[in-house]
């Protein structure tokens, strides 16, 4: 009894310090990140912003009007709605803006497939693509900074995303995992030269390139996982930009949340499966950025899971061996330090104020949700989940 103990205690240990250890070393690296330098490039490429939608009739028209108040000249970029089960009215209002709207339907809805039919029916007359969600505002310098990137040689770029929205605590705490993920799983991979992680949105891509890989892919959820780990594949990085960026929608009603949630942890461990071959194949071969995309960076449990479980098992190691602390309890303290330590260091400062102290109380609410939600996953990934957007 006592050995199927400590077997399943060390296997706790190498898990969640993997984890932890794993958290701290790219945060640490986030620390050393620097921004690109960006300037008015002497060549202007023409840009496609494809804005896909599904149902998006709240939005999707302010989204497009707020696309068209960029810096760069406008006769180099289009707008391209491409929009699944419109209204008409919202179709009719559309049209009347200086953009292109381009109509789709499918039996089984995915942001892949509104992808490439639109680049489809656009053809070849682009140099590079932006995808955005619906609801997305672009930084006014948004297509300038990409362009300028671009033209040092950047196939695939992913800028910041940013909250849109911080009206109650679910959003706010939303907002604050999509900055510690940019600090962590951009700012991190980036200084320490290996690809940022593609997160949906705010991104910007060869025409060409993205139009081959995206016509390949047949993804429902999580295309970014996918595209991300195909791009490398291929010999190509990706470039985080914190100087341009897009406000992304935060997410306000708990049903929502659980259904965005359920739809990336199940994309997260499908790719991980998908990829794992391949990604281990890479470690042996020196391919560490294939490693780290496909298999480092998705083999842990999502964060707010693993702080809570960490939390958990430490407070038990500490109330188990408080009359005798053996020489492993410092494992645990250190496990717990380096993780919590690593959050720290990726909360932005503009964060630590009074709402993230009221924020915290409601944190083993969330993590609860979060932890049923892995007993959800099946068939999560083989059907498309809508996150609605309202503002």
């Amino acid at each position: 009894m006592y050995l199927i103990y400590n077997s399943i205690e060390v296997a706790l240990l190498l898990i969640f310090g993997y984890a932890s250890v794993y958290s701290f070393f790219f945060s640490t690296a986030g620390l050393f990140y620097k921004a690109p330098k960006l300037a008015k490039a002497d060549k202007k490429n023409r840009f496609a912003v494809l804005i896909p939608g599904y149902k998006e009739d709240g939005v999707i028209v302010q989204v497009a009007q707020e696309a068209l108040k960029q810096t760069y000249d406008h006769n180099y970029y289009d707008i391209v709605i491409i929009a699944d089960s419109f209204k008409d009215e919202t179709l009719a209002k559309l049209r009347q803006l200086p953009i292109k709207v381009i109509e789709v339907s499918f039996e089984k809805s995915t942001k892949v497939k509104a992808l490439n039919k639109a680049m489809e029916l656009l053809g070849d007359e682009y140099d590079n693509a932006i995808i955005l969600d619906a609801d997305n505002v672009m930084s006014e310098n948004f297509i300038e900074g990409a362009n300028f990137l671009h033209q040092q040689g950047y196939k695939a770029i992913q800028g910041r995303r940013a909250a849109k929205n911080q009206n109650n605590t679910l959003s706010y705490l939303d907002g604050l995992s999509e900055e510690i993920n940019n600090h962590v799983f951009c700012k991190g991979s980036t200084a320490l030269g290996l690809s940022s992680s593609l997160k949906g949105s705010g991104m910007s891509f060869d025409y060409q390139l993205v139009k081959t890989h995206l016509a390949r892919m047949s993804s429902i959820g999580g295309f970014d996982r996918d595209l991300e780990v195909q791009l490398i594949l291929n010999g190509f990085k990706v470039k985080y930009a914190s100087n341009i960026f897009v406000l992304d929608e935060k997410v306000e009603k708990p049903e929502v949340f659980e259904n965005q949630r359920k739809r990336w942890i199940s994309s997260q461990f499908y790719y991980l499966k998908r990829y794992f071959g391949s990604g281990f194949a890479s470690m042996f071969s020196g391919n560490l950025t294939h490693f780290n995309s496909a298999i480092l960076r998705n083999i842990q449990l999502p964060r707010l899971i693993n702080l809570g479980l960490t939390t958990i098992l430490f407070i038990a190691a500490l109330a188990l061996y408080i009359l005798d602390f053996p020489v492993h309890i410092y494992l645990w303290i250190t496990i717990f330090t380096l993780l919590a330590t690593s959050i720290l260091m990726a909360i932005p400062r503009s964060y630590f104020n009074k709402s993230l102290l009221i924020s915290i109380v409601s944190l083993p609410l969330i993590f609860w949700k979060m932890l049923l939600i892995l007993f959800k996953l099946k068939g999560a990934n083989k059907k498309f989940i809508h996150t609605p957007h309202t503002s």
